[in-house]
Parts: structure tokens; sequence; C-alpha cells
């Protein structure tokens, strides 16, 4: 249990300090070829540890179309989107938006895996949308074309990101993840580098040693080792009391923005980071059937 809780940590920690180091590498580094690069280290690391395992490396007939289309929806979708929106946001408030993800996984699941709405979901929806106009809210009011924009991009990277976990658990049934998962990361990769040639055809690059190790911090450590550990933990224990792990990255992610970056968290900021933690915890977590069914009659 020890060893769980270590990797559970450990995980949080790195994800919550992930945004501090993406937005310090896309200061010097354009942002589609420096998710590039994130996802080409990270898939050689995956790689590798497919070859000391001694499993196959060739993606297969029957694996290409789910993992062509997970590497659209991760890869490019997530985490292209993502880190291009980041450009106008703060590392914070980036990683509050971002982890709307299970918000629209509860959506998405109820149409598509036949997974309802119940009471403490709807509950938690109508959390995350307080959270949302907490955050945006202001935004809208004093209006900047190039931060809402920003803010967008970041929630559709979210939807993305909902989408692929709802489409990878219909189709990755008896797939080796750590497989699937290298080989979306070096399609995504390749995806990328192909959309900075056309969308950064003259980057201004500065090869600075914050832009180098941020870049490898992401690509082995954000990337490869903690998807490994994740999945690790989720062989261990209850997927849905892992995942409240999830709560404690946006909070992080807040904390590390203003230590490190200076960043401001302001009031409407921590509000609506804490409806919107409350949802993921709303959301995520399988209440049992007889607590549903006495706040159904208590309502």
């Amino acid at each position: 249990m020890i060893k769980v809780l270590l990797g559970i940590t450990s995980v949080t920690l790195i994800w919550g300090y992930t945004w501090v180091t993406m937005k310090i590498a896309i200061s010097d580094i354009p942002p589609f070829l420096f998710t590039s690069l994130r996802l080409l280290i990270g898939a050689i690391a995956l790689f590798i540890i497919l070859l000391v395992q001694r499993k196959r490396l060739s993606i297969g007939k029957g694996n290409f179309k789910t993992y062509l289309v997970m590497s659209l929806l991760m890869p490019l979708g997530y985490m292209g989107i993502m880190t291009y929106g980041m450009q106008f946001v703060d590392s914070g408030k980036s990683s509050v938006l971002v982890y709307t993800m299970p918000i629209f996984v509860t959506i998405i699941s109820h149409f598509k895996l036949n997974d309802k709405i119940n009471m403490y979901k709807m509950i938690g929806l109508i959390f995350g949308l307080i959270g949302l106009l907490f955050i945006l809210g202001i935004e809208f009011i004093n209006f900047d074309k190039k931060v809402v924009f920003g803010e967008l991009l970041l929630l559709i990277s979210a939807f993305s990101w909902a989408s692929a976990n709802v489409y990878n658990k219909l189709n990755s049934k008896n797939k080796d993840i750590i497989h699937m998962t290298a080989w979306q990361l070096i399609m995504g990769a390749i995806f990328l580098f192909i959309l900075s040639l056309i969308l950064e055809p003259n980057p201004s690059i500065q090869w600075s040693n914050e832009a180098i190790l941020s870049t490898l911090f992401n690509g082995l450590f954000s990337t490869a080792f903690t998807f490994v550990v994740w999945y690790w933990v989720l062989n261990k224990m209850d997927a849905s009391k892992a995942s409240m792990a999830l709560m404690f990255v946006p909070i992080l992610g807040l904390i590390f923005g203003w230590l490190q970056l200076g960043e401001k968290i302001t009031f409407n900021i921590i509000i609506g980071a804490f409806f919107i933690c409350t949802s993921i915890f709303m959301n995520t977590y399988r209440f049992k059937r007889t607590s549903i069914k006495k706040l159904k009659k208590v309502s």
C-alpha cells in the first residue's frame, strides 16, 4: 500500500509541476514543435520498456485504426491544442481549465457508455459550470481576445482528452496499454511535427538550458514515467479512488505557477478552482447506490 501511495503522490506532483515546465518551454520553443519533441521523447522511452519486456514492437493491422484515432484525440487534440492555448493563459489557470476533463467524460459517457448521469453527477456538473463562470466570467467582462481564445482552446483540449478516455474504454480491450501509448505518441509526434512545419515555418527557437530541461522533463517524466506508474496504480486499486488524485493537480498547478512564475491567484480563480475540484470529486467517486437512493428520497 505504501508503494501505491508513493506512486499516486509522485504522479500528482509531476503532473502538477508539468504546467510550469510547459510554460517555460513554450517561451523559447514554438508550441507544436515542443509538443512533438515531448511526445517523441516519451515514445522512445516506452519503446525501450517494450524492448526490455521483450514484447512486440510492430503496430499490427488490427490495431492501426484504434491507435490512429487515439493519436488524433490525445497527442494532437489534447496535448497539441492545450500547449498552443497555453501561450495566452497562465499555467495555473490552464491546469484548472484542462482538468474539467472528468466533467466532459461524464457527459460523453451518458450517451456513449450508457453510464447515466445520477443525482451526484448532476450536482457535479452544476458545480463545474459555476467554477467555469467564476474563472471565465472576468475575462469576458474585461475582454481580451488572446486570453479568451486561449481559454477556449484549453476547454477544447479537455473535451478531446475526455473523448479519448471514452474511446479508449470502448476500443482498448485486449490491447497492451504501453504498446498502444508508445504508438499513439510516435504518430502524434509526426502529426505535430508536420503541423509545426506548416504553421511554424520560421520558428524563433532559443535552446536555453531551461527549455531543454523542460522538454526532457515533459517527455521522460510527465509523459513516459507517469503513464507507466499511473496504470500500475490503476491495476493495484479501484480506479475511482485513484482518480481522486486528479483533484490536486490543478491546485498544485496554481501553487507552482505562483511560486516559480509569479502568476497571480485571484479570488475568482480560487473559487472557480474549488468548484471544479468539487465537480471532479462528484463525477469520479463511485457513491454507493444506497446513498443515491437516500438523496433522491430527501429531494
